[in-house]
């Protein structure tokens, strides 16, 4: 019983060894230099192709909400007309 503990313990410290070896490559110093290098473009867009993309959905998500708000407003301000 020992000898299997002793050996499911080396087994799991095995995994959890091998997998903290796979560490990624630390990129900081690359964002940082990106993102401070004064280019003209707004930081929130710095990203790349994917920040512009969100930037766009989100910007075309608030205008449609805004108009519909706007819509639903004028609708409701509207009297009910009766029969």
């Amino acid at each position: 019983v020992c000898l299997l503990f002793q050996s499911l313990r080396q087994i799991s410290q095995r995994t959890i060894s091998t997998a903290s070896r796979r560490q990624f490559e630390n990129r900081v110093r690359e964002k940082q230099k990106l993102f401070q290098e004064d280019n003209g473009i707004p930081v929130h867009l710095k990203g790349g192709l994917m920040d512009a993309l969100l930037y766009r959905v989100t910007m075309g998500i608030s205008v449609f909400g805004t108009a519909y708000v706007v819509y639903q407003l004028l609708v409701t301000s509207m009297p009910k007309k009766q029969k």
